[in-house]
């Protein structure tokens, strides 16, 4: 609708071009009229229809199959009252082009075969008229025949690639949320499951505590799943009120054996890329967790500077494996992938992990842009 919406615009000034050519013609032509009143109101008629096709064509509620008769029996009656008025021996038609307007108004509307059949009136209503068919009349409906058709396959042309474009978007849209969903996910419910089967031989006094968390992330699960119907909607964390990062990330040194380091003012950032970055910092927290050890020593140093934001995650754990990140992906176990880089791509920035002996490092950067 909004492609149609914008041809019938233009259509609307084309109409008025022709209209002014057609009366600017019938001045020049004066000579030529042999019922110059009559000719004149069929000139003032075209005059009225064009402001009348004009506001119609304007809302497409009024688009309906009467106004596009009504327009093409206008522009046909105009073409037939030629001879009448300018005698048997016409040369040009009284409305010239301005039968071009309905032409592609049925071309718009009714695509290829809309301006397929108003060509074949238009055309056949003209040549009835005259007494020979001259290579003029000829060149004429040839341009009427293939203007017309053309013009209706593109417009259905365009309006197939806007449906395909809006699709596109759709699914990317979709794709971009399942793939939050799956990070979300991942920070909750698999997480919680890792800690059920590092627990698993201690269901003593910790079973009451895991059975809890359980339940909580199967509801959060259930949530997650509810909200696939609504994509487009607004999922939250995509506000662009500027918050302070440091402040944020202050409080992961609530958990056990986080250290956290800020700069002493308020770094500021967008909410949503404030939001990514400090749930892809718990990510690597949560991994410290599981692969090292609850209450295990983590460090969480930020740096602001004035085109990006870093921020580094340590650990003095046993470090990763060579080709275990791969692995993982290829085993379509997305946490680093997924929580991490993948929050931190989104955002435009890196991640980059460094392992040994030492422990794990990551390296977060995100570009500041326009808090």
């Amino acid at each position: 609708m909004a492609v149609e919406d914008r041809l019938f615009r233009a259509l609307a000034v084309l109409r008025i071009v022709t209209l002014i050519n057609a009366v600017g013609l019938n001045i020049y032509r004066r000579d030529n009229l042999d019922h110059p009143i009559g000719a004149w109101a069929v000139v003032g008629g075209m005059v009225v229809w064009s402001a009348i096709a004009t506001w119609a064509y304007s809302d497409a509620l009024r688009r309906t199959w009467v106004l596009l008769v009504l327009d093409l029996a206008v522009a046909l009656t105009a073409i037939a009252l030629t001879p009448v008025f300018k005698g048997p021996t016409f040369n040009a038609t009284i409305p010239g082009f301005w039968v071009m307007a309905a032409l592609l108004a049925w071309a718009i509307r009714f695509r290829l075969w809309g301006g397929l059949v108003a060509a074949t009136l238009i055309g056949a209503t003209d040549l009835l008229l005259r007494d020979e068919l001259t290579q003029t009349n000829y060149a004429n409906v040839y341009l009427l025949f293939i203007g017309g058709p053309i013009v209706g396959y593109m417009c259905g042309s365009l309006q197939e690639m806007a449906a395909e474009r809006d699709a596109a978007e759709r699914s990317a849209a979709a794709a971009a949320e399942r793939a939050r969903l799956a990070r979300v996910v991942h920070d909750g419910v698999l997480q919680v499951l890792a800690l059920v089967q590092r627990r698993g031989a201690e269901l003593g006094g910790g079973a009451a505590e895991l059975g809890r968390l359980a339940g909580e992330q199967e509801s959060r699960l259930r949530t997650l799943i509810r909200s696939q119907d609504a994509v487009g909607e607004d999922a939250g964390g995509t506000s662009n009120e500027v918050v302070d990062v440091a402040s944020r990330l202050g409080r992961l040194s609530l958990r056990p054996g986080v250290d956290v380091v800020v700069p002493g003012g308020p770094v500021e950032l967008p909410g949503a890329v404030a939001a990514e970055l400090v749930a892809a910092v718990a990510a690597c927290l949560d991994n410290v967790t599981v692969h090292v050890g609850e209450g295990a020593p983590a460090w969480v140093l930020l740096e602001a500077f004035p085109d990006r934001v870093e921020v580094s995650v340590r650990d003095e754990g046993p470090g990763i494996a060579p080709g275990r990140l791969e692995q993982a992906a290829a085993d379509g176990r997305l946490g680093v992938t997924g929580s991490i880089r993948g929050r931190i791509e989104d955002l435009g920035g890196t991640a980059v992990v460094t392992s040994g002996s030492f422990g794990t490092e990551w390296e977060l950067v995100v570009p500041r842009g326009e808090a």
